[in-house]
């Protein structure tokens, strides 16, 4: 491929990591984003994210986990600090698990690949990971080749990395249109009129995605997603070892989470129906979601149910109709992505 220019619009995960690819093949890269980085609404820019091959029947989004895992361990064997713990993956099932679940789908996935899974039932549960309710949850299994990542974290190391690969930050340019020559886009027109001109333009600004570009609105839609931190008084039970990351029956429930972190916290999180938003709304959660939390905490983890909530967010998605990736060079606008 031939060196051109390029403007990725967003430094979250995907805007920050396609820099630092682009450059490695040789392109003039700019990076624009209002900053400050992370941003603190990005919704990469978070305490932790899952790092998984566990996803149902998707294949493809299978691959494209265990691809990643390898590229997380060479990060971890790179970089002066490790940005992959792994925790393992428990995976909950209220029922027991069969083909078209979403855990007996997974379980099948992942074990084709050759993950050494342990299947295991309540008594299993309640020996292994003694925090959960013993007779909740009647099936499940646990897949050691997963866990999670301080995600704000990542994205400001790699942003260094970034600057280091050569890329040029435009740190506080916010996008306001495109520069469009007959059908072809030329670059963007920054707020305030600066014009940065190139041969391609990629946007990668998660939620604002459809905002920046209206004609993309009735394919994306901007949907909020309730995260909780607790903090135990204890958070020896919620350690690791004993409290892995995990889904409780998710494709019914949408509750997952994460062991306590280095303060103690533990976050629980909901992928749900979730709420239609615009991106620079106020991030409230919403006063049934804390009903929400606590039925289900009563209900699977009752030592949690009365731990303080110290903070919370809606993790905002930039939802396509069936949940997969929008990643496609535009049929109607070449040179933009």
């Amino acid at each position: 491929m031939n060196s051109s220019k390029v403007i990725i619009v967003g430094a979250g995960a995907f805007g920050v990591c396609a820099a630092i690819e682009l450059r490695r093949r040789g392109h003039d890269v700019t990076l624009v984003d209002p900053g400050p980085l992370p941003h603190p609404l990005a919704s990469s820019t978070d305490i932790s994210k899952f790092v998984r091959m566990d996803y149902g029947a998707d294949d493809v989004l299978t691959d494209l986990g265990a691809a990643s895992l390898e590229a997380w361990d060479r990060w971890n064997a790179t970089w002066p600090w490790a940005p992959y713990c792994e925790t393992g993956l428990l995976l909950l099932s209220a029922r027991p698990m069969r083909p078209g679940s979403f855990e007996g789908d997974s379980f099948d996935r992942v074990r084709a690949r050759g993950m050494e899974t342990e299947r295991f039932g309540p008594d299993t549960l309640a020996r292994r990971f003694p925090a959960w309710l013993r007779d909740r949850y009647v099936d499940g299994y646990f897949n050691p080749r997963a866990g999670w990542s301080p995600s704000g974290r990542v994205v400001k190391h790699l942003v260094c990395l970034a600057l280091e690969a050569g890329v040029e930050l435009r740190e506080g340019v916010r996008f306001a249109s495109l520069i469009e020559k007959g059908s072809r886009v030329r670059g963007i027109v920054a707020v305030g009129g600066v014009r940065v001109e190139a041969d391609t333009v990629v946007v990668a600004a998660g939620a604002w995605t459809s905002v920046l570009l209206p004609h993309l609105a009735d394919r994306l839609a901007v949907i909020g997603q309730p995260v909780f931190h607790l903090q135990p008084s204890d958070p020896v039970p919620f350690r690791p070892d004993v409290f892995p990351c995990w889904t409780a029956d998710i494709s019914r429930t949408g509750w997952y989470g994460f062991p306590a972190n280095e303060d103690g916290i533990v976050k629980i999180a909901n992928h749900g129906p979730g709420r239609l938003v615009f991106p620079d709304d106020p991030r409230e959660v919403a006063a049934e979601d804390f009903e929400k939390l606590r039925d289900f905490l009563s209900e699977s983890l009752p030592s949690l149910a009365v731990a303080p909530i110290v903070a919370t967010r809606l993790c905002l998605y930039g939802d396509s109709w069936d949940g997969n990736f929008l990643i496609d060079r535009d049929p109607d606008r070449p040179g933009l992505v």
